[in-house]
């Protein structure tokens, strides 16, 4: 069950996908909240708990929030303890000027972008693969 380590495997096999929603990060007011709230992902901080939310939910919920997000995950079964692949896709993404956050998870990576940037970012990752 463990992941891939080779980074040249990793990035030719990492089949960037696009999934469906718009999201974003959010400050939550409490754990209870954040429990109700069931977020895509979230992270304990000593200054705050961050939510990734859809986007209409945080809207429902009045949460502000300063950037949409597209989330984009790559599909490859990544290793937590490969090397490079998330040093790659935000080189590749810094040189075409476009923001990411990347949360790894157990079996994949998962990277953030602003919705406006989606295309681009998408366009620079499947080109990533081929070289």
């Amino acid at each position: 069950m463990s992941g891939e380590l080779n980074l040249q495997k990793l990035i030719q096999n990492m089949q960037p996908e696009l999934n469906p929603g718009q999201y974003v990060y959010c400050l939550a007011d409490s754990k209870e909240q954040v429990n109700s709230l069931d977020p895509l992902f979230y992270f304990f901080e000593k200054e705050g708990m961050t939510m990734i939310l859809p986007k209409e939910k945080a809207d429902a919920m009045h949460i502000p929030y300063s950037t949409t997000c597209a989330w984009i995950t790559l599909t490859v079964h990544s290793s937590l303890e490969a090397v490079g692949l998330t040093a790659a896709v935000s080189k590749a993404l810094t040189e075409a000027n476009i923001s990411c956050n990347v949360v790894a998870a157990f079996y994949h990576d998962h990277i953030f972008v602003p919705i406006k940037d989606t295309a681009r970012a998408m366009d620079t990752l499947q080109k990533l693969t081929l070289k």
